[in-house]
């Protein structure tokens, strides 16, 4: 054998630079699903459902082009991780060189480096060309800057790849940015009615998949009983298509709102597919900006969906590379509460935790606004140490890779990795759960209540954490008001606040 061309579960991508220069009489392509990619951290059912189905669709897509193919499945093999599948492969068939692109995760490349200095296999690890920024390009702008900022590298990577630019070269629409215009929420009234995404009712592979995840993973939390998320490039083209006909329009001026009920509004649904490779940023990007061209979409809301794709997401993964190992151990705030239990069952009795989580256990999905000033902003408050938070993100979204969910979660999250590459921390009380869905209605708990019988959880731990970090938010020009508002709150109150903040995190499970 020649080369040995390993594909990872995030690489299911058939234009993949892995086959650049493939000889199917020379090489071999290979697979392996392991327990560990379950088990490092407890992937739920609907996560470990999505990934096994769509390897085993790539896995099909590459026997019928010809390419041969050693998969190693679930239950057929003795070995728990892809190290020692692979070690084992490597001491049978001896191949010149292991061919890899760069993994998603430090984990898995510094195990396969392992593996392959142990075996004397020569490892050619190739660029991964999914994404638009290398992480040599990245570290050419992250060289001698003490902190980033996305929206100057968003700019950047606007101006290189001509997107949205008009004929001198400036943004069109007259400005970068229009995030000021794309904060709504639904109002009173609720979105309405709502255009469904497309299904992807689950075929033999994939009812195979979700009997196999039963068998070996039963124990696991959430469930894969709603499965239909989209497992091969076909389908994620149908869903890329569906988004951008019937709810692009929508999306931009309602992006940050939530309603009951309704796990999915405007949103794309697209990243699991981004993240496993079969979409390309590239035609994602393409086909937002010919809808506004075609003047289907206003600036407003293709800009805002652009600048996830080609700023943000190309940002995060590009700070991973550039902060890790670190960024896994951050813990700026010197956090350590343990994560509450019900983040794995749903059962807690405030309404917007129960939705977010609630729905992310029954669909593996919540949205960034559900991430971040739901889940994430509870976590934060509370004090809850950054490593479990991560492991809990890792574990329940079927998008989550670690190089995006890590940064996003420890640094944009949690303000784990101090102001490195966020500007502040996302904290926010009940009113901010209020204004932005209707999540407050008919909760037991008041969000205008912060001490107390009764009192708001999301509020009183926003004031406790104020108070716990006055300093650093007074140091902040956009959490100055924070700590100005602090002082506003007499000490008899603060000491209730404190008192409730308290009897809280001594049992969680009240809440």
């Amino acid at each position: 054998m020649r080369n040995l061309v390993v594909v990872l579960g995030d690489q299911l991508s058939l234009s993949s630079v892995a086959f650049e220069g493939f000889d199917a009489a020379r090489d071999r392509v290979w697979m392996a699903e392991v327990r560990e990619e379950s088990e490092h951290v407890p992937s739920t059912k609907m996560r470990t459902a999505l990934f096994l189905s769509a390897m085993r669709h790539f896995a099909e897509a590459l026997a019928a082009r010809g390419l041969p193919l050693d998969y190693l499945r679930l239950g057929a093999h003795a070995f728990a991780s892809i190290e020692a599948a692979l070690a084992d492969t490597l001491a049978r068939e001896r191949p010149e060189a292991l061919v890899m692109v760069e993994a998603g995760e430090w984990r898995l490349e510094q195990a396969i480096a392992r593996v392959c200095q142990a075996a004397g296999v020569r490892l050619l690890r190739r660029d991964d060309l999914h994404f638009m920024a290398s992480r040599a390009d990245f570290a050419d702008h992250a060289r001698g800057k003490p902190r980033l900022v996305m929206e100057a590298f968003y700019r950047q990577m606007r101006t290189r790849y001509r997107v949205l630019l008009d004929a001198q070269g400036g943004p069109e629409g007259g400005q970068w940015n229009f995030d000021a215009d794309n904060r709504g929420a639904f109002g009173r009234a609720g979105p309405g009615l709502l255009p469904l995404p497309p299904s992807f009712a689950p075929d033999a592979i994939t009812r195979e998949v979700l009997a196999d995840v039963e068998t070996h993973f039963g124990e696991h939390y959430g469930s894969a009983e709603a499965f239909d998320w989209p497992v091969t490039r076909a389908q994620a083209l149908v869903a890329l298509a569906d988004f951008m006909t019937w709810r692009l329009q929508d999306f931009g001026r309602v992006q940050d709102a939530m309603w009951t009920d309704e796990p999915f509004l405007y949103h794309s649904l697209l990243s699991s597919s981004l993240n496993l490779k079969l979409l390309d940023p590239r035609e994602v990007i393409a086909a937002a900006v010919a809808q506004w061209r075609a003047g289907a979409v206003a600036i407003e809301a293709v800009e805002g969906f652009v600048r996830q794709i080609l700023g943000w997401r190309e940002f995060m993964r590009g700070v991973y590379w550039w902060r890790m190992p670190a960024l896994a151990e951050a813990n700026a705030l010197r956090h350590h509460e343990d994560l509450p239990a019900w983040y794995w069952s749903g059962q807690v009795q405030m309404n917007c935790m129960r939705q977010a989580i609630g729905q992310t256990l029954r669909t593996g999905y919540a949205h960034h606004i559900q991430r971040l000033m739901v889940t994430g902003n509870f976590a934060l408050t509370f004090g809850v140490a950054p490593a479990q938070v991560h492991a809990w993100y890792l574990s329940v979204y079927v998008d989550a890779v670690e190089w995006v969910e890590l940064p996003n979660t420890v640094g944009m999250s949690l303000f784990a990795d101090g102001a490195r590459f966020v500007t502040k921390p996302y904290a926010a009380g009940g009113a901010y759960i209020r204004r932005m869905s209707n999540y407050c209605d008919g909760c037991r708990y008041a969000p205008g209540t912060r001490s107390g019988e009764g009192a708001c959880p999301m509020t009183v731990m926003y004031w406790d954490f104020v108070a716990r970090h006055e300093r650093l938010l007074e140091s902040n020009p956009r959490t100055v008001m924070m700590a100005r508002n602090l002082r506003r709150i007499d000490a008899a109150e603060l000491e209730a606040i404190r008192q409730t903040a308290t009897n809280m995190r001594a049992r969680p499970d009240l809440l």
